[in-house]
C-alpha cells in the first residue's frame, strides 16, 4: 500500500515539475528536460519495486513525461522541432553512457566509497544498454510522426487527448517490445517474457493516459518561446 500511495505522489511530483519547467523556461525547458529525462529514466530503471502484487522497475513516469515533452513541442512548434528534441535526448543518452563508462574504468584509491555503487548504476551490460537506446530512437521517432499524421487527421484543439494517446500508445507499444525482446529474449522462458512485456506496457500506458491533463495544462501555457519575435522579459 505505501508504494501505491507514494507512487501516485511521485507521479504528481514528476508532472507538477514537467509543468513547472515549461512555465519558466519554455521550448528550451523542454529540450533540458529530455535530456534530463533520458539519463534519470536508465538510472530508476535498475531499482525494481512491488507494486499491487506486480513487480515493476521504476522510470516509467520519467520516461513518460519524455512522449509528453515531444507531443507539446509538436503540437506548438512542429515535426521538425519534435524530432529535434529527440535526437537531441539520444545524444544526452549516448554521451552519458559513453562518459560513465569511462569513469568507471579509472581504478579508485583504496578508500573509495563510490565505485561500487557507480558499477551497480552504470556497469550495464552492452545487450541493456543496446535494448535501451533502440528502444528510446525507434520509438521516439514513431511516436512524433504519429502525432503529427493524427495532427492533421483530428486538428481541434479538442481532440488534442487522441493525437496524444492514440501516437503514444502505439509508440510506447513499439518501445516496450524492442526493449524486452533485445534485452530479455531468451533470457527469460516465454511465459516469463511475455508477463514483463505486457505489465511493463500496461504501466507506461496508464502513466501515458493520466498524462492527458498535463498536457492539456501545458498547452494553456502561453510562453514567449512560443512566439518567435516577441520580446522576452
Amino acid at each position: 500500500m505505501f508504494n501505491l500511495l507514494w507512487g501516485l505522489l511521485f507521479v504528481a511530483v514528476n508532472f507538477g515539475l514537467f509543468l513547472l519547467c515549461y512555465r519558466l523556461f519554455g521550448k528550451k525547458g523542454l529540450f533540458v528536460w529530455v535530456a534530463l529525462a533520458t539519463v534519470l529514466a536508465n538510472i530508476q530503471v535498475i531499482k525494481t519495486i512491488e507494486l499491487v502484487g506486480i513487480v515493476a522497475t521504476l522510470g516509467n513516469t520519467i520516461y513518460a513525461t519524455i512522449y509528453l515533452a515531444t507531443d507539446l513541442i509538436n503540437e506548438k512548434h512542429g515535426e521538425k522541432q519534435a524530432r529535434q528534441v529527440v535526437w537531441f535526448g539520444f545524444f544526452t543518452l549516448i554521451v552519458s553512457m559513453i562518459i560513465m563508462q569511462m569513469a568507471l574504468v579509472f581504478t579508485p584509491q583504496p578508500g573509495d566509497l563510490a565505485q561500487d555503487a557507480l558499477v551497480a548504476i552504470f556497469g550495464l551490460a552492452p545487450r541493456l544498454v543496446a535494448a535501451s537506446l533502440c528502444a528510446y530512437l525507434i520509438s521516439q521517432l514513431l511516436d512524433v510522426r504519429l502525432f503529427s499524421y493524427l495532427k492533421r487527421r483530428f486538428p481541434s484543439r479538442q481532440q488534442l487527448w487522441l493525437r496524444m494517446n492514440g501516437s503514444s500508445g502505439v509508440s510506447q507499444m513499439i518501445d516496450t517490445l524492442v526493449f524486452c525482446t533485445i534485452a530479455f529474449a531468451g533470457v527469460y522462458p516465454l511465459g516469463v517474457w511475455l508477463e514483463i512485456l505486457v505489465t511493463t506496457y500496461v504501466l507506461k500506458f496508464l502513466i501515458s493516459a493520466a498524462a492527458t491533463p498535463v498536457l492539456y495544462a501545458a498547452r494553456k501555457i502561453n510562453h514567449p518561446d512560443d512566439h518567435p519575435g516577441a520580446s522576452k522579459v
